[in-house]
């Protein structure tokens, strides 16, 4: 395994994922370089030691003269603005990734980007691997698939090596949309409560990440899910915070819940199998029980 020791690396999106990408990345000794929307988020990065962080679309080239090229790692971890604005920030982002990278001195070493679960159109309690066809649910799945796309089929003047990893639910610290919703004390939640819910937690994202960068040469470009190994229907998820919180379990009306693009929240289980066996990687969190735990540990 490789060292980020003394390396350079540029993260596009520096959100939820990006920023503690960072923080992680400048604590293993790193160079780091940034890429965010948000001004505020830009001032927390600078503080927290980031080499450069530029303000700026990704799917513009505005920020080309800014950042320059030749870095040894990318990782582009962008995040759409809104649901106005997937093909720009997903499709655009990655193209003017990879123009950038092909304008440089040297092709990047290894770029990840992180993709969604998104893809995967199957349900009906279904094991999806990374086998699995990945034509998108949703429009919005689609999109994103349209942008692995483009990465798989980048020249190698750009890219040497390249990563995908396709995320589940993100939560973690201050991410905890179920949590939220029964402290502030809902008798009924929207959707149903018997499909799994497929997670995985900042922290673990982040781990995944850093498994690519630091991966031995040996190993090639890739397809990874990201998610915990036990997933749960969203009933058990939600009786076991409720219990954790001393609060009677709320129902559920039986609407149907719906995925960003429209189709309904499908049953399945990700697995994670690949990643831990390619590239040793296992969850601190391998369950929501551990993954809440910790957050309401420090909440």
């Amino acid at each position: 395994m490789s060292s980020l020791s003394g390396k350079r690396l540029v993260i596009f999106g520096c959100g939820y994922v990006g920023s503690a990408l960072a923080r992680a990345a400048l604590a293993a000794g790193a160079q780091v370089e940034g890429l965010t929307r948000n001004p505020k988020k830009a001032a927390a990065l600078r503080t927290a030691g980031l080499a450069k962080v530029v303000v700026a679309d990704l799917s513009t080239v505005d920020w080309h003269g800014q950042i320059a090229g030749g870095a040894d790692f990318v990782v582009n971890c962008v995040s759409s603005g809104g649901p106005d604005t997937y093909r720009q920030s997903y499709v655009g982002g990655m193209q003017s990734v990879l123009a950038w990278a092909a304008q440089g001195p040297a092709p990047v070493s290894t770029l990840v980007y992180t993709s969604s679960t998104a893809v995967y159109a199957q349900g009906e309690g279904a094991v999806v691997d990374e086998s699995a066809p990945a034509d998108g649910a949703t429009p919005n799945g689609a999109i994103i698939r349209e942008s692995e796309i483009l990465l798989q089929q980048a020249s190698v003047a750009a890219v040497r090596r390249h990563f995908i990893l396709r995320l589940a639910g993100i939560y973690g610290p201050d991410r905890h949309h179920l949590l939220d919703q029964l402290r502030a004390g809902l008798p009924v939640l929207g959707g149903s409560g018997s499909h799994r819910l497929n997670l995985a937690h900042r922290d673990d994202i982040v781990a995944a990440i850093l498994a690519c960068l630091t991966a031995p040469a040996a190993i090639g470009s890739g397809i990874f899910n990201v998610a915990d190994s036990a997933p749960a229907s969203r009933a058990e998820v939600v009786g076991w915070l409720a219990q954790r919180l001393g609060r009677p379990a709320p129902g559920f009306d039986g609407s149907t819940t719906a995925r960003r693009g429209g189709a309904p929240m499908p049953d399945r289980i990700i697995s994670n199998a690949r990643i831990q066996r390619v590239l040793g990687w296992q969850p601190q969190y391998p369950d929501y029980r551990a993954g809440f735990e910790s957050i309401l540990g420090t909440s």
